[in-house]
């Protein structure tokens, strides 16, 4: 089994999958518009544009994600991804990066459980957690 999270966006899919392309060295394997999918009379003419699927491939994980029309979004909460890291130094650099125009809840430090460990809100308000867990 394989969990795959799907992140709804208020029209910022297409720059917030292109910004997580980039600050985790995934690949998004596709992005479909409103537009070009059989949607595309069910949504107004300014929001065929949007994506209806994105797909972003990083190591052996999914991210999903979609522009919801507006009348259905709601922001995200009540979760955070997690991102695990076997480096300190590689927690530094994605939590900084992810950060960019985000809002630092807990900078990277050492806990308990962790090396080091980190949780942010990124610029499109999702959640997350970077953490390099302690070797067993």
């Amino acid at each position: 089994m394989k969990l795959s999270p799907r992140l709804y966006f208020s029209g910022q899919c297409r720059e917030a999958f292109e910004f997580y392309e980039r600050c985790l060295g995934g690949k998004i394997q596709m992005m479909l518009t409103y537009g070009d999918s059989p949607a595309a009379q069910q949504v107004p003419p300014h929001w065929r544009e949007k994506i209806i699927h994105a797909t972003l491939v990083i190591g052996e994980s999914i991210l999903y994600g979609e522009d919801a029309v507006p009348e259905k979004y709601q922001a995200a909460q009540g979760f955070q991804l997690t991102i695990g890291l076997h480096d300190p130094a590689e927690v530094e650099r994605v939590f900084k990066a992810l950060s960019e125009n985000g809002k630092v809840m807990m900078p990277p430090q050492k806990t308990f459980w962790s090396l080091s460990f980190g949780v942010l809100v990124d610029q499109f308000g999702i959640s997350w957690e970077v953490n390099c867990q302690q070797p067993s």
